[in-house]
């Protein structure tokens, strides 16, 4: 059982967020149709409700803290997976346009029925991020985009900076122990620079969010296919 609204107002407070009645009801909601849901579909190996409040939603929300995402903005979410962090920073930001994108069609159904569920409205779009960055309806139009994935920052700001308009922002949730200075050459070649890095901890776990900020166009050569990004990173 998903904790009570007392103890998730505690935990969100704990790291400098509120929370009230509506956003929690759509969280309980989240929880328990991802727990269902993933007895059939492995989307996620973190399946305690407990957890799920702290390792998925409030690790997902924390962003809003560090990174300044305007009113209104366009947010791609590159490789979704199971919806995180975008789906939660949907619940806390209403306003905010969000797109949905992840290579594994069960994964896509599982979100569209989730939006459903919740009554979020959301883009979703099944497909390679090295694919679907090349095409003019997505190629430079998202204020954000965002990952929270294990994949190294050179490959990652490969398939996630062309999605970015000039002025808006690349956003990446990390562990602690990556050099993200092995992807400064990608990021300098793709047209962003590092604007930001913060360290936080969460239930004792050592996080960081790096914001990448776009300062020029993203060259047409890039992102390679996944073959040669494979092969030798920028």
């Amino acid at each position: 059982m998903f904790p009570d609204f007392e103890l998730c107002c505690s935990a969100f407070e704990k790291y400098g967020l509120s929370l009230d009645k509506q956003i929690y009801n759509k969280l309980v909601i989240y929880s328990d149709f991802l727990i269902e849901y993933n007895k059939n579909v492995n989307l996620t190996a973190i399946t305690d409700p407990a957890d799920i409040l702290y390792k998925h939603f409030i690790d997902s929300i924390i962003m809003l803290k560090y990174v300044d995402i305007p009113s209104n903005a366009c947010l791609i979410d590159v490789g979704t997976g199971a919806g995180f962090p975008s789906i939660p920073l949907k619940i806390y930001r209403p306003d905010i346009e969000l797109t949905l994108l992840d290579s594994l069609n069960k994964r896509i159904t599982f979100l569209k029925l989730l939006c459903e569920k919740l009554d979020i409205r959301s883009a979703f779009i099944h497909g390679r991020a090295e694919d679907i960055s090349k095409m003019t309806e997505y190629r430079e139009k998202f204020d954000v985009s965002c990952a929270r994935a294990v994949a190294n920052m050179s490959l990652l700001s490969e398939l996630c900076i062309p999605f970015v308009k000039v002025g808006g922002t690349f956003v990446s949730m990390k562990g602690p122990n990556e050099d993200i200075s092995l992807g400064f050459n990608a990021i300098k070649i793709l047209g962003g620079n590092v604007s930001r890095e913060t360290s936080y901890s969460l239930e004792n776990e050592e996080r960081r969010i790096i914001q990448v900020k776009k300062i020029s166009h993203t060259p047409t050569k890039y992102p390679r296919n996944s073959s040669q990004i494979k092969k030798k990173l920028l």
